[in-house]
C-alpha cells in the first residue's frame, strides 16, 4: 500500500515561485524603506507566555476566546503561538531593560503569525505580517510619521493608487469615557434589535459594536453618535497635529469616525489602509497609538503608536497591479568534454563571486545542458571546450539574441556582470 501523499495543514500554504517572490519583495521593500525612517528590526520569539496576548488583546476579544493557538508545553507553562507582534516587541522592550533610557525606540519586525480562523483567500492560520512601532513618543509627529512610513512602502511597492488611508480618533481618557456613555445609552435603545454578539459587546466593551458585521448591527451604527462631539480640547489639538503633519508628509487621508479600538490602552490615532481590490479582505494595514500597552506588560507609562500590515494581502495587491517581481535569469556554464570541468568550475564561482547569477549542468552532453539553460530561461551560456581552454577563451552565446563571441575570461566576466549589477 502507498504510503498517503501529505498536503500542508489547513489554512497554511507553501512559499514557492512566484508567490515566494512577491513575499519576498513586500518584506525587503518594507525592511529598505523602515531603515530610511529609522527604525532598527527586532525580532521575538513566536511564542510566548500566553500571559503576554491575554494582557494585550484583553481576555473577552475574539482572538483571545477563539483564535489563539495555546497549549501547554512539557513543563506545564501555557504559551502561545504569537497571533500578532505588538504585544511581543512591548514585552521584549520590558525584559530587556529599555524603558529606563533612550526612548523613543523605533522598531521593525516581519514574520509569521498564527490565528485559527475559517482559512480563505489572503487569510491563512499561518501568515505573515510587516509591522512598525514607535515607542516612547507621545507626540502626533510619531503617529504621522508611522503612517508616512506605511504609505512610502506602498509607494515603493506600486500599489498605492489601490489604497486609502482612513483615520479617526478615539480621543484621551475622559474623551473616551464620555463617547462610551453616549454609545451605552443609544445602542440600550435600541437593545431588542442588536445580535447576540453585540448584546454581549454592550455589557462588556461597547465600542466593539462599532466593528460589528453583522447586517442588522451595520444599520443601528449608521445612527450612532461619533466620538467628535465628546473630545476634550486637549483630544481635538492632538487630532488636527495628526492631520496637519500627515498633510506636511504628503499623505493622503479621508476620516471615518467608526474606526475603533475596542481595549482601553488604546487612545487617539487609529488607522487603516483599505481596498477595494481584494474584494472582503478589504484592509491592508492598520494600527494606531496604544500609550498603555507597555504598562500591561509590566513596564512604565509608555505612549506608544504603531501599525502592521498582512504581508500575504499586500503580494496580492502586487499580483492584482502586474508587478510580481521576474525570477533572476542565470548564466548558465557548458563544459564540453571531461577535461573543462575543472576551469568550468572556476569560471562559475569566479562569476558568483562578481554578482551574477551563474548555474551549471551536473551532466549532460552540450545538447542537454544547452536545452536545460533554455528551460531556467538563462540569458547567455559560456561554453568551454579543450579549444578554449587551451587559448584562454571562452564562448559566450546570447540566448536572447542569438548571437555568439569568443572572449577572454577578464571580458567575459566584465560582460555578463555587468548587466546583472546594473
Amino acid at each position: 500500500m502507498a504510503p498517503t501523499q501529505l498536503q500542508p495543514a489547513r489554512g497554511t500554504h507553501d512559499l514557492i515561485g512566484e508567490e515566494f517572490r512577491r513575499h519576498h519583495q513586500v518584506v525587503e521593500t518594507a525592511r529598505r524603506i523602515a531603515t530610511l525612517y529609522g527604525f532598527e528590526e527586532w525580532v521575538t520569539p513566536i511564542f510566548e507566555d500566553t500571559r503576554v496576548f491575554a494582557r494585550s488583546l484583553g481576555d473577552t476579544s475574539d482572538v483571545v476566546t477563539k483564535e489563539m493557538y495555546t497549549f501547554e508545553d512539557r513543563g506545564g507553562e501555557s504559551v502561545t503561538l504569537r497571533p500578532e507582534n505588538t504585544a511581543g516587541v512591548c514585552r521584549a522592550l520590558v525584559s530587556n531593560g529599555l524603558t529606563q533610557g533612550g526612548l523613543p525606540r523605533k522598531v521593525f519586525y516581519a514574520g509569521p503569525m498564527f490565528r485559527y480562523e475559517r482559512p480563505q483567500k489572503g487569510r491563512y492560520r499561518q501568515f505573515h505580517q510587516i509591522g512598525l512601532e514607535i515607542l516612547g513618543a507621545a507626540e502626533p509627529l510619531a503617529d504621522a510619521e508611522a503612517i508616512a512610513a506605511g504609505w512610502h512602502i506602498q509607494q515603493e511597492l506600486g500599489i498605492d493608487d489601490g489604497t486609502v488611508l482612513e483615520i479617526n480618533t478615539l480621543g484621551d481618557g475622559p474623551s473616551r469615557d464620555a463617547y462610551r456613555a453616549a454609545l451605552v445609552a443609544y445602542f440600550q435603545q435600541h437593545a431588542e434589535s442588536l445580535s447576540a454578539d453585540s448584546k454581549v459587546r454592550l455589557e462588556k466593551n461597547p465600542l466593539r459594536i462599532l466593528d460589528s458585521k453583522d447586517k442588522g448591527d451595520r444599520a443601528l451604527i449608521e445612527g450612532a453618535p461619533t466620538i467628535f462631539a465628546y473630545l476634550t480640547p486637549e483630544a481635538a489639538a492632538f487630532f488636527e497635529g495628526v492631520k496637519r503633519h500627515l498633510d506636511r508628509f504628503g499623505v493622503p487621508y479621508r476620516v471615518n469616525p467608526r474606526i475603533v479600538r475596542g481595549l482601553d490602552y488604546y487612545s487617539h490615532t487609529a488607522f487603516e489602509f483599505v481596498t477595494e481590490k481584494l474584494g472582503a479582505q478589504g484592509t491592508v494595514m492598520a494600527g494606531g497609538r496604544y500609550d498603555g500597552l507597555v504598562e500591561e506588560m509590566g513596564g512604565p507609562p509608555t505612549p506608544s503608536v504603531g501599525w502592521a500590515a498582512g504581508v500575504e494581502r499586500l503580494g496580492l495587491l502586487l499580483e492584482v497591479a502586474g508587478s510580481t517581481p521576474a525570477a533572476a535569469r542565470p548564466v548558465a556554464i557548458i563544459p564540453v568534454g571531461e577535461a573543462a570541468e575543472g576551469p568550468a568550475l572556476d569560471l562559475l564561482q569566479r562569476l558568483r563571486r562578481a554578482g551574477v547569477v551563474a548555474e551549471i549542468g551536473y551532466k549532460g552532453n552540450l545538447k542537454r545542458r544547452m536545452e536545460r539553460a533554455n528551460k531556467q530561461s538563462a540569458r547567455a551560456a559560456l561554453i568551454l571546450g579543450e579549444d578554449e581552454i587551451a587559448k584562454g577563451m571562452v564562448q559566450l552565446r546570447n540566448l536572447d539574441a542569438g548571437t555568439q563571441e569568443s572572449l577572454t575570461l577578464a571580458e567575459v566576466v566584465a560582460r555578463v556582470a555587468a548587466p546583472a549589477r546594473g
